[in-house]
């Protein structure tokens, strides 16, 4: 089962990511895939807002990841920067811990990632509109991705 939205707003997008944090408690695990600029990091500052996260969220590409405590806490971390290194950073710490967590790159260390997790594609279609699917690992998040479509 996959969902898809077609956005045409910044605003549509981010409702999706409101709808979504509605949804998630820790320690689930959301993936986000997409080109440079499709909105990945839009759409996790719309989801940490509304999971009570009152921070300036943004990319933490040089620093691999950034803590917020909200509502529940919220890990982010965007693993480009870790393509073709097998490094260990603790990953089942974060994946497995009380948070929250949106992994910008995800691909980049998929046999890191727990099976069960909700992935994310974000794709351009025009200067303001997107793509974006949802794509269930596990039970929960088929649930999470039925009560989305709602």
């Amino acid at each position: 089962m996959t969902i898809q939205f077609n956005v045409h707003s910044l605003a549509e997008t981010e409702q999706i990511a409101h709808t979504l944090a509605g949804l998630l408690s820790p320690p689930d695990v959301v993936t986000l895939e997409g080109d440079l600029g499709a909105g990945k990091t839009t759409f996790t500052k719309a989801l940490a807002r509304s999971l009570g996260i009152t921070r300036t969220v943004n990319s933490p590409t040089f620093t691999i990841l950034k803590q917020y405590e909200g509502r529940v806490p919220f890990n982010h971390l965007d693993v480009y920067r870790l393509a073709d290194s097998d490094e260990d950073l603790g990953w089942d710490e974060l994946f497995y811990g009380d948070a929250v967590s949106v992994v910008e790159w995800a691909h980049l260390i998929e046999d890191d990632l727990p099976a069960e997790r909700l992935e994310i594609r974000i794709q351009h279609t025009g200067e303001t509109s997107r793509k974006i699917v949802f794509i269930p690992k596990g039970e929960r998040f088929e649930k999470i991705c039925e009560a989305m479509t709602l």
